[in-house]
């Protein structure tokens, strides 16, 4: 019998076409009269109106400058607005920006400090370090627009423009205290946001499966996150019927759910790394990457990705035959939905590599890697593979 520790944080999800109606509901039990909307400029009309209206007089304001990778600039912007309204609850309307600007704000708010010194840092031994952030925060909500992890992690990284830099915040205190999945706002994004996110979803659901941490409760999770993702991220109706989208959004729940205590690896890392530089999303990095980093991780990453090729319906074979099988069902997969191939077919240029390695070698997430990272070198040499 092994010892592990699996703390499930509280969420309240509500789902369907009368889930607005319990806005106004949740921020009555949180005594909350002075919360604010945290969207982007897209957000403006019925939509907006929607989730305003549900919230009735508790809204103190709207925070409309979210941009795509969360630059620190606007996140500053963000905090600033929250102490001048004096907000006492945050409801983020949108994706992962929205939502990671909103949790980043709220810290930078309560903290009162430096995005940079509240942020992990490697110290003189080259271990990752999170100081606690000790003040309260304002309590979360989400009306989501796509299947995001994000949804529920505790981490918000910003992007710093002028450094390249990927400054990560991690905050259990910022979690989503409630989820609100309505089908005309999940139905309000275009399908290639959809994609992207639910991308995202099905690479983070495998990396936590070959993970060097999880237990069966998370194993469960992301193996379910992973059906639906298979199942419903090439299906036809994706375009037009929010049914199929909100089973993405159930699996983005769970595998933001399941990675908590089973991590990720070399693919969620470069999708941070080259994303914000590079401005593209995510889930096409990750899909771009995750079949070289199966390949790579191969024979270490064994019994996670049995657990892989049972979710993904394959007989599962043993050694080099189990990891290409893998790989090779991803890649057919990724294929059917049109995704690029390589980087540079994405705009990254080969020059940028070796800084794009530099940068992701300090990611959190690369510590649950089934195979050991060590150095950038190792990065370059998956960057080069993908390029």
């Amino acid at each position: 019998m092994r010892s592990f520790q699996h703390i499930t944080p509280p969420l309240r999800l509500f789902s369907g076409p009368d889930s607005l109606d319990q806005i106004g509901r949740e921020l009555d039990r949180l005594k909350s009269r002075r919360a604010v909307i945290f969207c982007g400029p897209w957000a403006q009309g019925p939509l907006l109106d929607a989730v305003r209206d549900a919230m009735g007089d508790r809204c103190a304001g709207i925070y409309d400058g979210v941009l795509a990778h969360s630059p620190v600039e606007s996140v500053q912007d963000a905090a600033k607005l929250l102490q001048d309204l004096q907000a006492d609850a945050v409801l983020a309307l949108g994706g992962g920006s929205s939502i990671v600007t909103a949790r980043a704000g709220s810290i930078l708010a309560a903290e009162k400090g430096d995005v940079r010194t509240l942020c992990t840092t490697r110290d003189a031994s080259g271990k990752l370090f999170s100081p606690k952030l000790m003040a309260a925060k304002l309590p979360q909500l989400i009306v989501p627009t796509t299947p995001t992890t994000a949804m529920v992690k505790a981490g918000a990284a910003v992007f710093d423009p002028s450094t390249g830099a990927r400054l990560a915040l991690f905050d259990p205190k910022v979690r989503a205290q409630a989820i609100f999945i309505h089908p005309d706002l999940i139905q309000s994004s275009p399908s290639g946001l959809i994609v992207s996110a639910g991308l995202n979803t099905l690479s983070m659901a495998i990396e936590g499966l070959v993970s060097r941490s999880g237990d069966p409760l998370a194993d469960a999770s992301l193996m379910h996150a992973l059906r639906l993702s298979v199942q419903y991220l090439p299906n036809p109706a994706l375009g037009e019927d929010p049914a199929v989208r909100a089973e993405l959004m159930l699996a983005a729940v769970l595998c933001g759910q399941g990675s908590d205590f089973a991590g990720a690896g070399i693919t969620t890392v470069l999708g941070h790394a080259v994303g914000a530089r590079h401005h593209i999303d995510n889930g096409v990095v990750n899909a771009i990457v995750l079949p070289h980093a199966i390949r790579f991780n191969g024979m270490t990453a064994g019994a996670g990705l049995h657990k892989v090729a049972t979710a993904l319906g394959l007989a599962v074979w043993e050694g080099e035959a189990l990891v290409e099988a893998v790989a090779s069902a991803i890649e057919a997969l990724f294929s059917k939905l049109g995704i690029a191939k390589r980087l540079r077919e994405v705009g990254v240029l080969h020059d940028g590599l070796p800084e794009i390695a530099a940068n992701a070698i300090d990611d959190w997430f690369l510590k649950g890697n089934p195979r050991p990272v060590r150095d950038a070198s190792e990065l370059r040499q998956i960057l080069e593979q993908c390029w």
